[in-house]
């Protein structure tokens, strides 16, 4: 495929976000950013890549950081001899989002992507969400808790996801005005799922098998 796209992902917890976006990449070809962002961003930055792991999607991260040095990727000893905030972190992550966009197509998953690159023209944002009993199952498997303690891993990580979204953006986490599209994942599975949102991205460009 010639044509260079950008699918920007939002999702629920729970909802397979990861793996759909992961499929999305090896259906267009294209390179997948999750966590690798991350490290995009502390190689930009100077800064850690565990400074940006501890801090991924959380927009209150300075209030439980204060107390804590913070070595950087280039010797420095902690973020207070920096010209650092919470704005300057979004920045650099943003500018690897941009740089990676640059050079080629590219699956986003979460990060504001679809706010950051809200300028460019070859862009789909989709929002994949699930229901709550499908999301329970997911989480609960994954990291071998129990249903009640999964059913909490939800509600304070999409808490953080929505609270970091709607601060930068500007825009509602999850609401459908913020997208191209939203898809229920437990609805058809993720296999179909994922296939459905390529079917629907291939129509939007006009891209053929």
């Amino acid at each position: 495929m010639d044509k260079k796209i950008i699918i920007n992902i939002g999702r629920q917890l729970g909802s397979g976000g990861h793996d759909i976006g992961r499929m999305l990449a090896m259906d267009f070809n294209a390179k997948y950013y999750d966590r690798e962002l991350l490290n995009l961003a502390a190689k930009e930055s100077g800064f850690s890549t565990e400074f940006f792991e501890r801090n991924d999607e959380k927009k209150s991260f300075l209030r439980s950081f204060l107390h804590l040095p913070y070595g950087t990727g280039n010797g420095s000893t902690n973020f207070y001899n920096n010209d650092f905030s919470q704005e300057s972190l979004f920045k650099f992550q943003s500018d690897a989002i941009r740089k990676a966009a640059n050079e080629g197509s590219c699956v986003f998953l979460g990060r504001c992507a679809d706010y950051v690159l809200r300028d460019l023209r070859n862009v789909v944002n989709v929002f994949v969400t699930a229901s709550l009993e499908f999301r329970i199952s997911n989480v609960a498997n994954k990291q071998n808790i129990s249903r009640d303690e999964a059913l909490k891993v939800i509600e304070h990580g999409e808490k953080a996801r929505a609270e970091y979204y709607n601060y930068y953006t500007g825009k509602q986490w999850g609401h459908a005005t913020s997208y191209d599209l939203c898809i229920d994942s437990s609805q058809l599975g993720l296999l179909d799922t994922e296939k459905f949102i390529a079917e629907f991205v291939r129509r939007r460009f006009g891209i053929h098998k």
